[in-house]
């Protein structure tokens, strides 16, 4: 066993021993940053659904034209909804309101880090969105907001018409067992998010897109969720696209092509 693994097992054993939560260190990188107004407007979003004092998100203020639908956001690991406004800008020119949800801990939204509170939060606001717009919804998840996004959709009572994963995983645990093959990983991990299961029931399209070189979530994963996908279901990989650099591989051809496909109009594989 090399020196790398070994460090390894003692860094992850000491924090076992001294109660740590290996996990929310591994897989939660929130930001404590609020944007200034003048970011805001810079970005083309706003608070939703009101102000900073109870806000669950940000929400696209492009005036939208026979608005076909809104897409509810669920962003990656890292930073906040805030810095996620390319999504605003890449959906409202074809037609579709844009919300960004916000997770417990990120930005500055109270609550805890974790599956649990994530995915409740994310059905509370799904929840709150259908009441206020009649329009078609879905759901847009980007690589951990996939896993949101999927426990979010297990609520049967929730009014979603399609689901846009990008650059997803099957399981939680599956991603951590090819990155840790030589460790017991299983052990040590709080959350689960297992896609497979939470969208075994769900009813409407699926578009799952992969990137072909991604380096954090290997496309393998993509693949897995997708064979397991029983529903309405179609699969895009980005050519020579990373986890983080795919947006640049997307152009407005492709957004149309997912949303058409989730909407109901593009065709299945």
């Amino acid at each position: 066993m090399n020196r790398l693994k070994i460090n390894v097992i003692l860094i992850v054993s000491l924090m076992a021993l001294t109660g740590c939560n290996l996990q929310t260190h591994m897989l939660y990188y929130p930001s404590p940053h609020l944007p200034s107004a003048a970011e805001l407007a810079a970005a083309g979003i706003a608070f939703w659904p009101s102000g900073f004092a109870s806000y669950r998100g940000f929400i696209g203020t492009t005036e939208i034209r026979n608005v076909k639908g809104t897409v509810v956001v669920f962003h990656g690991n890292a930073g906040t909804a805030a810095d996620r406004a390319y999504y605003v800008k890449a959906l409202s020119p074809i037609g579709y309101r844009v919300i960004l949800a916000e997770y417990p801990g990120y930005g500055q939204r109270g609550g805890e880090l974790g599956e649990n509170a994530f995915v409740e939060d994310a059905q509370a606001t799904v929840r709150s969105i259908s009441e206020t717009y009649r329009e078609p919804l879905f759901l847009l998840g980007e690589s951990l907001g996939c896993a949101v996004a999927a426990g979010a959709a297990k609520d049967p009572s929730l009014r979603i018409d399609g689901i846009l994963l990008i650059t997803p995983w099957d399981t939680l645990l599956a991603v951590a067992k090819s990155t840790f093959p030589w460790f017991p990983v299983g052990l040590l991990m709080k959350d689960k998010y297992d896609s497979v299961a939470n969208l075994k029931s769900f009813r409407g399209r699926i578009a799952v897109v992969g990137a072909e070189r991604d380096e954090i979530l290997p496309i393998r994963h993509a693949h897995a969720l997708y064979q397991s996908l029983t529903g309405d279901k179609k699969m895009w990989t980005l050519k020579g696209a990373g986890h983080n650099d795919w947006p640049m591989v997307v152009d407005v051809s492709k957004w149309r092509e997912f949303m058409d496909f989730v909407g109901g109009g593009g065709e299945l594989s």
